[in-house]
């Protein structure tokens, strides 16, 4: 345990970023996963919910939760399985 006070809120502050951070790349998981699942059953919600998963990412990436550039590579896959899994359907 910190003595010193300022690394006791900084430990307060890390705790309150990990979860908050947890919870967003939770949060991008169940996007991209509900997006590639409508995919494969070949929906009509498939873009819209491809839409929301990149919005999810990019915010993401704004925040600083993951990188710009696994923002990028994870969208890229993303649309790339869709459009394969679309494509494998028809």
């Amino acid at each position: 345990m910190a003595n010193i006070r300022s690394q006791i809120k900084r430990n307060r502050q890390n705790e309150r970023r990990r979860l908050r951070n947890r919870a967003v790349r939770s949060e991008l998981r169940t996007r991209s996963k509900k997006a590639i699942a409508a995919a494969e059953a070949g929906t009509e919600e498939t873009t819209e919910l491809l839409r929301i998963a990149i919005k999810r990412i990019d915010k993401a990436a704004a925040k600083g939760v993951i990188h710009k550039n696994q923002a990028a590579r994870r969208k890229s896959r993303l649309v790339r399985a869709a459009a394969g899994q679309a494509a494998a359907g028809q």
